[in-house]
Protein backbone atom coordinates (compact mmCIF):
# COMPACT_ATOMS: atom_id res chain seq x y z
CA UNK A 1 0.00 0.00 0.00
CA UNK A 2 2.53 2.14 0.87
CA UNK A 3 4.44 1.66 -2.91
CA UNK A 4 1.30 2.53 -4.24
CA UNK A 5 0.75 5.36 -2.65
CA UNK A 6 3.99 6.74 -3.09
CA UNK A 7 3.93 6.27 -6.88
CA UNK A 8 0.19 7.72 -7.13
CA UNK A 9 1.82 10.73 -5.42
CA UNK A 10 4.82 10.98 -7.19
CA UNK A 11 5.12 14.44 -6.92
CA UNK A 12 6.04 14.32 -3.36
CA UNK A 13 8.58 11.52 -3.97
CA UNK A 14 11.97 11.70 -5.90
CA UNK A 15 11.77 9.34 -8.95
CA UNK A 16 14.89 7.48 -7.94
CA UNK A 17 13.10 6.33 -4.37
CA UNK A 18 9.83 5.29 -6.24
CA UNK A 19 12.34 3.11 -8.73
CA UNK A 20 14.13 1.70 -5.92
CA UNK A 21 10.72 0.71 -4.02
CA UNK A 22 9.56 -0.79 -7.16
CA UNK A 23 12.59 -2.80 -8.07
CA UNK A 24 13.15 -3.79 -4.19
CA UNK A 25 9.79 -5.10 -4.31
CA UNK A 26 10.15 -6.98 -8.00
CA UNK A 27 13.64 -8.61 -6.09
CA UNK A 28 11.08 -9.55 -3.39
CA UNK A 29 8.30 -11.19 -5.34
CA UNK A 30 10.92 -13.27 -7.49
CA UNK A 31 12.93 -14.76 -4.43
CA UNK A 32 9.55 -15.55 -3.44
CA UNK A 33 8.46 -17.36 -6.25
CA UNK A 34 11.88 -19.35 -6.54
CA UNK A 35 11.36 -20.03 -2.91
CA UNK A 36 7.85 -21.68 -3.38
CA UNK A 37 9.52 -23.60 -6.60
CA UNK A 38 12.08 -25.24 -4.55
CA UNK A 39 9.83 -25.87 -1.77
CA UNK A 40 7.34 -27.75 -3.87
CA UNK A 41 10.46 -30.15 -4.93
CA UNK A 42 11.17 -33.20 -2.40
CA UNK A 43 14.77 -32.58 -3.11
CA UNK A 44 15.50 -35.74 -0.06
CA UNK A 45 13.90 -38.12 -1.89
CA UNK A 46 16.10 -36.77 -4.91
CA UNK A 47 18.88 -37.78 -2.72
CA UNK A 48 17.76 -41.54 -1.89
CA UNK A 49 16.56 -42.25 -5.16
CA UNK A 50 19.88 -40.91 -7.52
CA UNK A 51 22.02 -42.08 -4.37
CA UNK A 52 23.98 -38.07 -4.87
CA UNK A 53 23.72 -35.36 -2.89
CA UNK A 54 22.34 -32.30 -4.66
CA UNK A 55 22.52 -28.84 -4.17
CA UNK A 56 19.67 -26.67 -4.38
CA UNK A 57 20.00 -22.93 -6.53
CA UNK A 58 17.58 -21.01 -3.88
CA UNK A 59 17.28 -18.46 -6.74
CA UNK A 60 16.69 -20.75 -9.57
CA UNK A 61 14.42 -23.28 -7.72
CA UNK A 62 16.52 -25.80 -8.87
CA UNK A 63 18.04 -28.97 -7.17
CA UNK A 64 21.26 -30.20 -9.24
CA UNK A 65 22.84 -33.62 -8.42
CA UNK A 66 26.72 -33.95 -9.81
CA UNK A 67 29.50 -36.71 -10.25
CA UNK A 68 33.10 -36.49 -11.63
CA UNK A 69 33.85 -39.31 -14.44
CA UNK A 70 37.14 -39.55 -12.27
CA UNK A 71 36.84 -43.52 -12.87
CA UNK A 72 38.13 -43.32 -15.87
CA UNK A 73 41.51 -41.36 -16.88
CA UNK A 74 41.01 -39.06 -19.41
CA UNK A 75 44.02 -37.03 -21.88
CA UNK A 76 42.66 -34.24 -24.32
CA UNK A 77 45.87 -32.95 -26.42
CA UNK A 78 48.72 -34.61 -24.32
CA UNK A 79 47.22 -33.24 -20.63
CA UNK A 80 45.56 -35.26 -18.17
CA UNK A 81 42.17 -33.77 -17.56
CA UNK A 82 40.87 -33.51 -14.27
CA UNK A 83 37.41 -33.82 -13.90
CA UNK A 84 36.68 -30.37 -13.14
CA UNK A 85 37.30 -29.20 -16.54
CA UNK A 86 34.63 -30.75 -18.10
CA UNK A 87 33.99 -34.06 -17.20
CA UNK A 88 31.28 -33.98 -14.67
CA UNK A 89 27.78 -35.62 -15.18
CA UNK A 90 24.90 -33.42 -13.70
CA UNK A 91 20.79 -33.56 -13.66
CA UNK A 92 18.99 -30.52 -12.77
CA UNK A 93 15.63 -30.89 -11.39
CA UNK A 94 12.68 -27.72 -11.07
CA UNK A 95 9.02 -27.78 -11.16
CA UNK A 96 7.28 -28.68 -14.02
CA UNK A 97 4.82 -26.23 -15.22
CA UNK A 98 2.22 -29.03 -15.70
CA UNK A 99 3.71 -32.00 -14.05
CA UNK A 100 5.36 -32.16 -10.69
CA UNK A 101 8.48 -32.05 -12.09
CA UNK A 102 11.05 -31.36 -15.05
CA UNK A 103 14.63 -32.54 -15.19
CA UNK A 104 17.75 -31.79 -17.65
CA UNK A 105 20.60 -33.03 -17.41
CA UNK A 106 24.19 -33.96 -19.31
CA UNK A 107 25.82 -37.38 -18.88
CA UNK A 108 29.41 -38.05 -19.56
CA UNK A 109 30.01 -41.25 -21.45
CA UNK A 110 32.70 -43.44 -23.45
CA UNK A 111 31.65 -44.98 -26.75
CA UNK A 112 31.07 -48.40 -25.92
CA UNK A 113 28.28 -46.68 -22.75
CA UNK A 114 26.71 -44.75 -25.17
CA UNK A 115 23.73 -47.59 -26.39
CA UNK A 116 23.10 -48.90 -22.70
CA UNK A 117 22.44 -45.57 -21.39
CA UNK A 118 20.80 -44.16 -23.89
CA UNK A 119 18.45 -47.33 -24.19
CA UNK A 120 17.71 -47.15 -20.28
CA UNK A 121 16.71 -43.39 -20.78
CA UNK A 122 14.47 -43.88 -23.45
CA UNK A 123 12.96 -46.76 -21.63
CA UNK A 124 12.42 -44.92 -18.49
CA UNK A 125 10.29 -42.25 -19.62
CA UNK A 126 12.98 -39.84 -20.01
CA UNK A 127 14.36 -38.11 -23.73
CA UNK A 128 17.56 -38.20 -25.21
CA UNK A 129 17.99 -34.52 -26.85
CA UNK A 130 21.69 -34.63 -27.76
CA UNK A 131 24.75 -36.59 -28.18
CA UNK A 132 27.98 -35.25 -29.32
CA UNK A 133 32.16 -35.03 -28.63
CA UNK A 134 33.20 -31.60 -26.19
CA UNK A 135 36.50 -32.32 -27.31
CA UNK A 136 39.18 -32.66 -30.32
CA UNK A 137 42.56 -35.30 -29.46
CA UNK A 138 40.60 -36.67 -26.49
CA UNK A 139 41.92 -40.27 -25.04
CA UNK A 140 39.83 -42.17 -24.78
CA UNK A 141 36.80 -40.73 -26.76
CA UNK A 142 34.32 -38.94 -24.36
CA UNK A 143 30.77 -37.96 -25.34
CA UNK A 144 27.79 -36.25 -23.80
CA UNK A 145 24.54 -37.65 -23.92
CA UNK A 146 21.72 -34.89 -22.99
CA UNK A 147 18.19 -35.80 -21.58
CA UNK A 148 15.36 -34.28 -20.60
CA UNK A 149 12.03 -35.29 -18.74
CA UNK A 150 8.32 -34.58 -17.29
CA UNK A 151 6.94 -36.34 -14.65
CA UNK A 152 6.71 -37.20 -11.10
CA UNK A 153 10.20 -36.39 -8.69
CA UNK A 154 9.70 -40.25 -7.75
CA UNK A 155 9.95 -41.81 -11.76
CA UNK A 156 12.66 -39.08 -12.93
CA UNK A 157 14.89 -39.93 -10.05
CA UNK A 158 14.93 -43.29 -10.84
CA UNK A 159 15.27 -42.65 -14.26
CA UNK A 160 18.22 -40.60 -13.96
CA UNK A 161 19.62 -43.45 -11.63
CA UNK A 162 19.10 -45.93 -14.21
CA UNK A 163 20.92 -44.20 -16.64
CA UNK A 164 23.71 -43.86 -14.73
CA UNK A 165 23.60 -47.65 -13.18
CA UNK A 166 24.27 -49.09 -17.04
CA UNK A 167 28.23 -46.48 -16.84
CA UNK A 168 28.83 -48.53 -13.29
CA UNK A 169 27.90 -51.67 -15.30
CA UNK A 170 29.97 -51.47 -17.88
CA UNK A 171 33.28 -49.92 -15.84
CA UNK A 172 32.76 -51.77 -13.10
CA UNK A 173 34.64 -55.31 -14.85
CA UNK A 174 37.08 -53.08 -17.50
CA UNK A 175 37.95 -49.66 -16.57
CA UNK A 176 39.17 -49.31 -19.54
CA UNK A 177 36.70 -48.01 -22.88
CA UNK A 178 36.21 -50.56 -25.41
CA UNK A 179 38.00 -49.53 -28.63
CA UNK A 180 35.06 -51.28 -31.40
CA UNK A 181 32.02 -52.08 -31.53
CA UNK A 182 33.22 -55.86 -32.59
CA UNK A 183 32.57 -58.78 -30.42
CA UNK A 184 34.55 -61.53 -29.63
CA UNK A 185 34.95 -64.04 -32.37
CA UNK A 186 33.33 -61.36 -34.97
CA UNK A 187 34.44 -61.88 -38.96
CA UNK A 188 36.39 -59.33 -40.29
CA UNK A 189 34.66 -57.10 -43.28
CA UNK A 190 35.71 -58.07 -46.20
CA UNK A 191 37.88 -56.11 -48.65
CA UNK A 192 35.80 -56.13 -51.28
CA UNK A 193 32.37 -55.26 -51.09
CA UNK A 194 29.51 -57.31 -52.90
CA UNK A 195 26.31 -56.15 -51.57
CA UNK A 196 23.22 -57.40 -53.35
CA UNK A 197 21.28 -54.61 -54.07
CA UNK A 198 18.04 -56.24 -55.11
CA UNK A 199 17.23 -57.82 -52.37
CA UNK A 200 17.73 -53.99 -50.56
CA UNK A 201 15.66 -52.36 -53.24
CA UNK A 202 12.82 -55.10 -52.11
CA UNK A 203 13.14 -53.88 -48.51
CA UNK A 204 13.06 -50.42 -48.90
CA UNK A 205 10.49 -50.43 -52.01
CA UNK A 206 12.87 -48.13 -53.67
CA UNK A 207 15.82 -48.00 -55.98
CA UNK A 208 19.26 -47.82 -54.08
CA UNK A 209 22.51 -45.96 -55.93
CA UNK A 210 24.82 -48.72 -56.49
CA UNK A 211 28.43 -48.28 -56.57
CA UNK A 212 31.49 -50.85 -55.86
CA UNK A 213 29.76 -53.45 -54.48
CA UNK A 214 28.04 -50.93 -51.67
CA UNK A 215 24.28 -49.63 -51.97
CA UNK A 216 23.01 -46.51 -50.49
CA UNK A 217 19.23 -45.43 -49.96
CA UNK A 218 18.91 -41.60 -49.45
CA UNK A 219 15.38 -39.91 -48.89
CA UNK A 220 14.94 -36.07 -48.36
CA UNK A 221 12.08 -33.96 -47.00
CA UNK A 222 11.49 -30.45 -48.00
CA UNK A 223 11.99 -27.47 -44.88
CA UNK A 224 12.66 -24.00 -45.46
CA UNK A 225 15.58 -21.63 -44.46
CA UNK A 226 15.79 -18.30 -44.69
CA UNK A 227 12.18 -17.99 -46.81
CA UNK A 228 14.44 -20.20 -49.23
CA UNK A 229 12.87 -24.18 -49.93
CA UNK A 230 15.78 -26.54 -49.24
CA UNK A 231 15.44 -29.90 -49.82
CA UNK A 232 17.61 -33.54 -50.87
CA UNK A 233 20.79 -31.70 -52.08
CA UNK A 234 20.46 -28.87 -49.80
CA UNK A 235 21.11 -31.51 -46.85
CA UNK A 236 17.53 -31.89 -46.10
CA UNK A 237 17.74 -36.04 -46.28
CA UNK A 238 17.86 -39.34 -44.43
CA UNK A 239 20.52 -42.28 -45.57
CA UNK A 240 21.52 -45.83 -45.38
CA UNK A 241 24.83 -47.23 -46.95
CA UNK A 242 25.75 -50.81 -46.66
CA UNK A 243 28.77 -52.35 -47.27
CA UNK A 244 30.28 -56.06 -46.99
CA UNK A 245 28.60 -58.69 -48.04
CA UNK A 246 25.68 -60.11 -47.79
CA UNK A 247 25.88 -62.18 -44.52
CA UNK A 248 28.61 -59.96 -43.23
CA UNK A 249 28.09 -56.42 -43.60
CA UNK A 250 28.32 -52.89 -42.20
CA UNK A 251 25.45 -50.17 -42.28
CA UNK A 252 25.88 -46.09 -41.68
CA UNK A 253 24.27 -42.95 -41.97
CA UNK A 254 21.94 -40.05 -40.69
CA UNK A 255 18.06 -39.28 -40.28
CA UNK A 256 16.81 -36.21 -40.71
CA UNK A 257 13.94 -35.97 -38.16
CA UNK A 258 11.16 -33.19 -36.49
CA UNK A 259 11.61 -32.99 -32.90
CA UNK A 260 8.20 -34.94 -32.59
CA UNK A 261 10.04 -38.08 -35.10
CA UNK A 262 13.34 -37.99 -32.86
CA UNK A 263 12.36 -39.95 -29.95
CA UNK A 264 10.38 -42.94 -31.85
CA UNK A 265 12.93 -43.03 -34.39
CA UNK A 266 15.87 -43.72 -31.77
CA UNK A 267 14.04 -46.53 -29.93
CA UNK A 268 13.26 -48.08 -32.69
CA UNK A 269 16.43 -47.86 -34.12
CA UNK A 270 18.07 -49.34 -30.42
CA UNK A 271 15.43 -51.78 -29.70
CA UNK A 272 16.81 -53.42 -33.38
CA UNK A 273 20.45 -53.22 -32.19
CA UNK A 274 21.69 -50.39 -34.18
CA UNK A 275 23.89 -47.69 -32.73
CA UNK A 276 23.33 -43.99 -32.28
CA UNK A 277 26.83 -42.12 -32.51
CA UNK A 278 25.42 -38.24 -32.83
CA UNK A 279 22.23 -36.09 -32.20
CA UNK A 280 22.41 -32.95 -33.12
CA UNK A 281 21.36 -29.64 -35.66
CA UNK A 282 22.73 -29.16 -39.08
CA UNK A 283 21.41 -25.93 -39.80
CA UNK A 284 20.00 -22.68 -37.88
CA UNK A 285 16.98 -20.96 -38.75
CA UNK A 286 14.94 -23.59 -40.63
CA UNK A 287 11.22 -24.47 -40.86
CA UNK A 288 10.30 -26.62 -38.96
CA UNK A 289 13.30 -27.18 -36.83
CA UNK A 290 15.33 -30.37 -37.98
CA UNK A 291 17.29 -33.14 -36.24
CA UNK A 292 19.83 -35.25 -37.60
CA UNK A 293 21.22 -37.82 -36.13
CA UNK A 294 24.04 -40.40 -36.85
CA UNK A 295 24.28 -44.26 -36.81
CA UNK A 296 26.39 -47.11 -37.54
CA UNK A 297 26.14 -51.17 -37.09
CA UNK A 298 26.50 -54.79 -38.24
CA UNK A 299 25.01 -58.26 -39.22
CA UNK A 300 23.46 -59.26 -41.90
CA UNK A 301 22.68 -56.59 -44.77
CA UNK A 302 19.08 -58.05 -44.58
CA UNK A 303 18.87 -57.84 -41.02
CA UNK A 304 20.67 -54.22 -40.94
CA UNK A 305 18.06 -53.02 -43.82
CA UNK A 306 15.01 -54.22 -41.73
CA UNK A 307 16.11 -52.21 -38.72
CA UNK A 308 16.99 -49.01 -40.55
CA UNK A 309 13.55 -49.43 -41.97
CA UNK A 310 11.66 -49.32 -38.98
CA UNK A 311 13.37 -45.97 -38.05
CA UNK A 312 11.77 -44.87 -41.53
CA UNK A 313 8.30 -46.06 -40.95
CA UNK A 314 8.12 -44.56 -37.33
CA UNK A 315 9.75 -41.48 -38.38
CA UNK A 316 7.00 -41.03 -41.06
CA UNK A 317 9.97 -41.19 -43.87
CA UNK A 318 7.93 -43.62 -46.00
CA UNK A 319 4.68 -42.39 -46.01
CA UNK A 320 3.19 -45.57 -43.97
CA UNK A 321 1.63 -45.07 -41.15
CA UNK A 322 2.80 -46.92 -37.77
CA UNK A 323 1.86 -46.58 -34.43
CA UNK A 324 4.43 -44.13 -31.83
CA UNK A 325 6.22 -46.84 -29.18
Amino acid sequence: MAIAAGVAGSDTLPHNTIMKQIFTTGLMFASFTYTSLAADLNTARIDEVTGLKGKMNEKEGVYKVTFPRADVKVVVDGWTMPPFMGLGTWAAFTKGAHTEAMVMGDTVLFEDEVSSAMSAALDNGLQVTALHNHFFFDRPKVFFMHIEGEGGVDDLARAVKKVYDTTKAIRGPDAKPAESFAVVGQTSLPEKNSINAASLNEIFGMQGEAKDGMVKFTIGRSAKMHGVKIDTDMGVNTWAAFAGSDDNAVVDGDFAVTEDELQPALKSLLKNKINIVAIHQHMTHEEPRIMFFHYWSRGTAKDLAQAVKGGFVVGGLLNVSSPIP
